[in-house]
């Protein structure tokens, strides 16, 4: 649907600053209060579909491939010869992180999601091997595709994935057959105050703002970014599999060092916003933008930004935060669905 005439949910009031930033320095502090720990009751339960009416999932598999010397995990669902959609993954998460959504997807598409290095189930190279850099996970991805013989496909882009499905997108324009864009951003406007903390470190890489970094980091902090700003009533949906795993990952030895490195590097990210803003203009790719307007980095105004420069975008906004597949996996999956039948 197109926002501007089909905006059905209103735009959240923001967070208060003051909670935003207590959250970010405290390392989720925020997570011992009521808004993560009241339960929800189920509703009536719908009666169960015939065992007829339910089709098989299809099979996901899980694979790797070396791209760079590295292992890139990846997963991968669909038919081989289908029209390709490559899933690009945010911080601090995974591939993971689509579990539901690929096998919505993979009857008519080859959905494919890989792990950046340092990610996930991929190689964790140490920094001293490897440069932990927006441009040098691009690489990495690029290489990936090239790998897989990937010639075109259409993206679907979360959080760190938005700015390197983009700079793939500047790289390779005629490669990019659609975009959808969950809660990943192009645009100043879509920074909330809960990125001045970063903003600070891009400012002055002082060691004291590097350590007040580390609170997002934490397995509070981690759990936090799931659910800030998620109505209570929604958190019964999440998994803590999710954010369990992220802390796994996250908590190796050396790769909280790795994070801050990119946190700080993301100011390349922000320094490209006017090429990707560019590419948007001059390419007009089919767009699809789902976005969960409770959450606390991207704002909605972000999601709304890309009309300007792809104002025949389809823009939905839901109910959810961030992690908008943590909650409403179903939703989006039929707004892709439907959007992909017309535009591919």
């Amino acid at each position: 649907m197109n926002d501007r005439k089909h905006d059905e949910l209103e735009t959240p009031a923001p967070l208060p600053r003051r909670q935003l930033l207590e959250w970010a320095g405290l390392g989720g502090a925020l997570l011992g209060t009521s808004l993560f720990s009241r339960s929800v009751e189920a509703g009536p339960a719908a009666p169960p579909p015939k065992a007829s009416e339910v089709p098989d999932a299809p099979a996901v598999r899980y694979q790797s491939v070396r791209v760079h010397d590295l292992d890139l995990f990846y997963r991968e669902a669909g038919p081989p010869n289908a029209p390709v959609l490559l899933l690009l993954h945010g911080f601090p998460s995974s591939s993971f992180m689509f579990r539901e959504l690929i096998p919505k997807l993979a009857a008519r598409y080859r959905v494919i999601a890989p792990d950046y290095p340092g990610f996930g189930q991929s190689s964790f190279p140490p920094a001293t091997s490897f440069r932990y850099s927006f441009e040098s996970l691009a690489r990495v991805l690029e290489g990936f595709t090239d790998k897989l013989g990937l010639r075109r496909y259409a993206l679907y882009v979360q959080d760190y994935g938005a700015p390197l499905g983009f700079r793939l997108a500047l790289s390779h324009p005629d490669r990019v057959s659609a975009l959808v864009i969950q809660n990943g951003n192009a645009y100043a406007e879509g920074l909330t105050p809960l990125w001045d903390p970063i903003r600070a470190y891009w400012q002055e890489p002082t060691a004291a703002h590097r350590e007040a970094l580390r609170g997002f980091l934490t397995p509070e902090g981690i759990r936090g970014q799931y659910l800030l700003g998620v109505p209570k009533e929604l958190q019964a949906r999440f998994s803590p599999d999710g954010w369990t795993l992220d802390a796994s990952r996250i908590g190796r030895p050396g790769n909280v060092d790795v994070q801050l490195d990119l946190f700080g590097d993301y100011q390349s990210n922000v320094a490209l916003y006017p090429r990707f803003q560019a590419f948007f203009r001059a390419q007009k790719p089919p767009t699809l933008i789902v976005w969960g307007k409770h959450d606390p980095f991207f704002s909605v105004a972000g999601a709304r930004a890309y009309l300007r420069d792809l104002p025949d975008a389809e823009l939905s906004l839901l109910d959810a935060g961030h992690f908008a597949l943590e909650t409403h996996a179903n939703e989006i999956a039929r707004s892709i669905r439907s959007f992909l039948a017309k535009r591919l």
